[in-house]
């Protein structure tokens, strides 16, 4: 059965929504690659790491694979049909999106652990405020966001770590 012609311009927007929100996700995570790329293999090889440091190849694997998760819940609350806590929504998303990149550029960009440990918390609980909101709108949202949570308190840890170690 064919699209209808109405039925087609709904489809075509959905997927122009869905490559936007991938589009935003990623390039933010590109934006902080950027920051990373410049130290990772300088700056960052002569820091004194913790026994539980992944080695520097699992990061991209990561962060791609949280990117896509975190542009499917965006996605999937910027389609729904709830509007009382979407704006919200998407604005917290925005904010914890920017801190995220804020992070790398801190602790990348500035080579600064200690500063980098202060914007990660704050990343930390914009990501709670973004899964709390995400929630309103679908608990399906809302737990596509968890590894994030999980990875980035992770990340919190290792930061801290590094910032005692390398005073």
């Amino acid at each position: 059965m064919l699209l209808s012609a109405k039925g087609g311009i709904v489809f075509m927007k959905s997927i122009g929504k869905f490559i936007a929100c991938i589009v935003i996700c990623f390039g933010a995570g590109s934006v902080g690659g950027i920051f990373t790329a410049s130290s990772v293999n300088t700056w960052y090889t002569q820091l004194m790491k913790p026994e539980f440091t992944p080695p520097n190849w699992v990061f991209a694997p990561v962060w791609n694979f949280l990117y896509f998760l975190m542009a499917v819940s965006l996605y999937k609350v910027w389609v729904s049909s709830k509007r009382k806590y979407k704006k919200m929504a998407i604005l917290v998303f925005a904010c914890q999106l920017l801190l995220n990149v804020a992070w790398s550029a801190v602790f990348f960009g500035l080579k600064s652990p200690e500063a980098g440990f202060f914007v990660i918390n704050i990343l930390l609980v914009a990501i709670i405020f973004t899964i709390f909101f995400f929630s309103r709108i679908s608990w399906k949202n809302a737990l596509l966001l968890i590894p994030y949570l999980v990875w980035v308190s992770f990340a919190s840890y290792l930061n801290y770590i590094l910032w005692i170690l390398n005073k």
